[in-house]
């Protein structure tokens, strides 16, 4: 019999891509998803009889407790990501990324197993040579960090749960972000030719949004040995610098210019080279590099142009 899963936040930068996977590999999906931007990312999927489509929001009980009735498997995705857009709307940041979380940790039943992605951003001190492995201790400061790391405390109290501390993530998806960092700058460099670095010297890790994916379908194949457990998952050859970074970009955009100015500071303070040694343990292996996610976005960003308010 085939394994349901529900998927909140599923038509999302990351959902749009897991999806399909899961539906690929067999599992009967449900999507619980408020469309808070408009995208219809999923649409490519509706010819799957295994596929349901539930517009709803995952902070209204009636919307999400429901969908838990009948459910093997939970992959909770929806959330407001990122520092800058939590600061923005700290109630609804709160409502989403702390409280949904902890309310469906209670509604679920423990038979049913749920697959969290948390962030890595709690490991940031600012620091020089800040090694940071599963054990490291976490300074998170931003509302973002704070309230992944109090749902991955009542995660892990919980049990039956994998927690996927997720690296900075990249590349397309038919729900794009453009504002993670190497997407950002990689469309900088091929629409702009240039990019204004601060603090261009924090090193912090990246992963490919397929390795991503791939992570989530790792788990779910491997659960009974990765149950209660943290990972880090990122791509080890790729703990760099924002300055590292620009210069990978630039060797793929030449005419791309590289300036430095004190413009900003990063609220979470990531400056850190992270260990992804325990995943790989278990046989994991990401699959995309970095040149080549860099080569994909810049045939992406071909398709794209953020321009809602431009005159061109």
């Amino acid at each position: 019999m085939k394994e349901h899963i529900l998927v909140t936040g599923g038509a999302g930068y990351i959902g749009s891509v897991l999806v399909p996977e899961l539906l690929s590999q067999g599992y009967k999906v449900t999507v619980l998803d408020n469309f808070m931007y408009r995208q219809a990312s999923l649409g490519h999927v509706c010819h799957y009889p295994d596929f349901q489509m539930i517009r709803g929001d995952v902070r209204v009980e009636r919307d999400i407790r429901p969908l838990l009735k009948g459910v093997d498997i939970v992959i909770p995705l929806a959330a407001l990501v990122g520092a800058p857009l939590c600061a923005k709307d700290p109630v609804t940041a709160e409502s989403t990324n702390l409280q949904a979380p902890l309310d469906l940790f209670q509604w679920a039943s423990r038979d049913q197993l749920i697959l969290m992605p948390t962030t890595n951003s709690a490991y940031g001190t600012g620091s020089e040579g800040n090694f940071c492995d599963e054990t490291s201790p976490l300074n998170p400061l931003s509302s973002y960090a704070q309230h992944k790391f109090e749902v991955e405390q009542s995660l892990m109290e919980r049990g039956n749960a994998i927690s996927f501390r997720l690296a900075t993530v990249f590349g397309m998806s038919p729900r794009m972000r453009l504002d993670l960092l190497v997407n950002d700058f990689t469309y900088r460099a091929v629409k702009d030719r240039c990019l204004v670095l601060f603090e261009a010297h924090f090193k912090r890790n990246y992963i490919h949004i397929r390795d991503v994916v791939a992570t989530f379908l790792w788990g779910l194949d491997h659960r009974d040995a990765m149950v209660g457990e943290i990972y880090n998952v990122g791509l080890t050859e790729a703990n760099l610098s924002k300055m590292e970074l620009a210069l990978a970009i630039q060797r793929l955009v030449p005419e791309l210019v590289i300036l430095e100015a004190p413009l900003g500071r990063d609220p979470d303070q990531r400056n850190y080279i992270v260990s992804n040694a325990k995943l790989e343990s278990t046989g994991w292996r990401p699959r995309y590099g970095l040149e080549e996610g860099l080569r994909e976005l810049i045939r992406g960003y071909s398709m794209i142009q953020n321009s809602l308010y431009g005159n061109v």
